[in-house]
């Protein structure tokens, strides 16, 4: 019979990762080794960690994210999703260091967070602490969803404005308010 992993219990304190949504058919052959008092089941591997949940994103001191397999269009599919993680991509987290950077998808006009241990991090995007992502985040959906600010400026094409004030705030250190005077 296969040893059953068992990572130490504070591995995964104050740490980042991202889950890529797995079929529930993944946990065949898997036993259950640890269950939170949210009602999460994690499933340990030799190659990662399995994670049942109805709830993703900050977790006590940890933020985990889940990547889903396809966009959620039935609003009756099961909050439950199943999400897999390499040991490798669990990064330690802390709110006084510059660990995360942005990155926009200007297709699907969403924005989202990464950590700079992330190997896809090609180091031109702003390094900034959690409090300021965070607000840097907030300000970049409200770009995203909003047209009010807009008024404001001449141009001729929405997406290609929004894309230089995004591209800015992800690119430099400049505030939104730095960004907008100088394209007025």
């Amino acid at each position: 019979m296969e040893k059953i992993f068992r990572p130490n219990p504070n591995s995964f304190k104050n740490t980042f990762c991202v889950f890529q949504e797995v079929p529930l058919s993944s946990l065949k052959g898997l036993v259950v080794q640890y269950q939170s008092k949210s009602g999460s089941s994690y499933y340990y591997s030799k190659s990662g960690m399995y994670r049942l949940s109805n709830h993703w994103g900050r977790l006590a001191n940890s933020k985990w994210r889940l990547e889903p397999l396809v966009l959620e269009l039935d609003c009756f599919e099961s909050k439950i999703k199943l999400g897999f993680a390499p040991w490798e991509n669990f990064y330690l987290d802390n709110a006084l260091d510059e660990l995360y950077y942005l990155e926009a998808n200007y297709l699907k006009n969403t924005v989202n967070y990464q950590h700079k241990n992330n190997p896809n991090y090609d180091s031109k995007a702003i390094l900034r602490t959690s409090f300021e992502t965070t607000k840097k985040i907030k300000q970049i959906r409200n770009l995203f969803t909003l047209t009010s600010w807009a008024k404001y400026f001449e141009y001729d094409n929405l997406d290609v404005l929004r894309k230089k004030i995004i591209d800015q705030l992800i690119f430099t250190n400049k505030t939104l308010e730095e960004i907008k005077r100088e394209i007025v």
